[in-house]
C-alpha cells in the first residue's frame, strides 16, 4: 500500500513540476518523475502479499492429477506486471534521452531553455 501511495504522490509531484516550471530541463525531470510513479503503481498492483516468485521449485506447492497436469496450490506473483515495468523503464529512458536531445538542440539554436522564449512555436 505504501508503494502505491508513493507512486501516486510521485505522479502528482511530476505533473506539478511539468505544469509550473518554465525551464525545459525541469519539465523533462517532471516527466521522468511521473514515469517513475507509474512504474511504482504497476509494481504495487501486481504485488501479492505472502506469495512466491513464479518459479516452480520446492517453495511452490504443486500437485498433479491423473492426466499428469500440474496444479499450483500456493500463491505465486504474476510476472507480467514486472515484465511490463522493465519494458516501460527502457522506453522511458529512450524518451527521456530524446527529450534531452531536443532540449540541447533548442539551446544551441536560441541560447535559452526558458519555454517563454519560444514565441514562434506558439499558436
Amino acid at each position: 500500500m505504501l508503494v502505491l501511495i508513493s507512486g501516486v504522490l510521485l505522479i502528482i509531484i511530476g505533473i506539478w513540476a511539468m505544469l509550473t516550471r518554465k525551464n525545459i530541463i525541469r519539465i523533462i525531470i517532471g516527466f521522468s518523475i511521473v514515469d517513475t510513479g507509474v512504474h511504482m503503481i504497476i509494481v504495487a498492483i501486481g504485488y501479492i502479499k505472502n506469495a512466491t516468485a513464479p518459479i516452480i521449485d520446492s517453495a511452490v506447492n504443486t500437485s498433479s492429477d491423473i492426466s499428469g497436469a500440474v496444479h499450483v496450490n500456493s500463491l505465486i506473483v504474476d510476472p507480467v506486471p514486472s515484465a511490463l515495468v522493465l519494458t516501460a523503464i527502457v522506453i522511458g529512458l529512450a524518451v527521456t534521452a530524446l527529450l534531452l536531445s531536443f532540449a540541447i538542440r533548442l539551446y544551441k539554436v536560441s541560447g535559452s531553455l526558458n519555454i517563454d522564449d519560444y514565441e514562434e512555436l506558439k499558436w
